[in-house]
């Protein structure tokens, strides 16, 4: 498959990484509910056997657990995928989370002994807060790097305003964006500041947490568990979850037609705009991996891209 440089680094990527929110497990404040750990080391592996190249962490999935999950899949892989991970995201013995840019240095020691590394091939500052710390935090992680304990580092969740802060005292290497057809903030000003200034882009959720990958349905949502932090969500809720279903089902029949599935489309969606490196994307098990792993080499024909275009500035406000 083909690959792609991830902005001034020297990582070569392939369209589709493997994500690792969901692995994290249950009972957390953001969780996806329960995950058997044993699905999630098996998808890691299928996701690997079948030419990915690089995964994407946090600290906070899971409370440590979602890296301890990706340490113990590659425990016996001698070559072993570029590790992302981030932090900015801390918690107390109460489990609760809270945005903190103080303890970088620690979180750094503490992921890499997770992942079993001894350098992190991109470390990412998770979320821009609070916003009055993010110059000394990225003076931290400009450290890190200059140590090797981090390889290259990057941002997530960062506007066009904050990256001009960061990019005065070290370069950045990638922004981590949210980035689907339901969600296309991006667009308008960090995706071209982004390409302009060799910034690499890695899109999370562009199956927008499941509701784009075919497979979710009201019964789906209805059935979620406590701790799944999609019940929440406004684009599960109705109005826009009938609405979000109906965009799923018509990038669905584009699919069909090709012998892919709704989400395969969705995530080549992303691929097309030219700012984007590479989608991460979730698998809490080999069977959902493999149904994904298309993505890696499909792409839409122009005038597919454009007939869902026509339909999302028709539907989607």
């Amino acid at each position: 498959m083909d690959k792609k440089k991830l902005g001034n680094s020297d990582m070569e990527l392939t369209p589709i990484g493997f994500g690792s929110w969901a692995i994290g497990g249950g009972d957390w404040q953001f969780s996806w509910g329960p995950q058997d750990d044993n699905d999630s080391v098996a998808a890691i592996r299928k996701a690997l056997e079948l030419g990915i190249n690089w995964i994407d962490t946090a600290a906070v999935y899971g409370l440590g657990h979602s890296e301890e999950v990706v340490a113990r899949a590659l425990r016996t892989y001698s070559h072993k995928p570029y590790i992302f991970t981030k932090c900015g995201l801390v918690w107390d013995e109460k489990r609760q989370v809270t945005n903190s840019l103080k303890q970088i240095r620690r979180e750094a020691e503490d992921s890499l002994r997770r992942l079993n590394v001894e350098a992190i091939d991109l470390y990412q500052m998770h979320w821009p807060k609070p916003a009055e710390e993010i110059e000394e935090a990225w003076g931290v992680m400009a450290g890190l790097q200059k140590e090797g304990k981090a390889r290259w580092i990057g941002v997530s969740n960062f506007s066009v305003e904050q990256m001009e802060r960061l990019s005065k005292i070290a370069p950045i290497t990638s922004n981590q964006p949210p980035y689907s057809m339901l969600n296309r903030a991006v667009e308008g000003e960090i995706l071209p500041f982004c390409e302009t200034h060799n910034i690499g882009v890695i899109n999370y959720a562009p199956m927008h947490s499941g509701l784009l990958t075919g497979a979710m349905s009201k019964q789906r949502v209805a059935n979620f568990t406590s701790d799944d932090f999609r019940r929440n969500a406004k684009n599960y809720q109705e109005p826009l979850l009938s609405r979000n279903l109906a965009v799923a089902d018509f990038i669905g029949q584009i699919g069909q037609k090709h012998g892919v599935s709704a989400g395969v489309v969705a995530i080549a969606w992303t691929l097309h705009h030219s700012a984007i490196t590479a989608a991460i994307v979730g698998g809490r098990n080999a069977k959902q991996v493999e149904g994904v792993i298309p993505a890696a080499t499909f792409r839409l024909s122009q005038q597919e891209y454009s007939e869902i275009q026509t339909y999302l500035a028709q539907h989607v406000a």
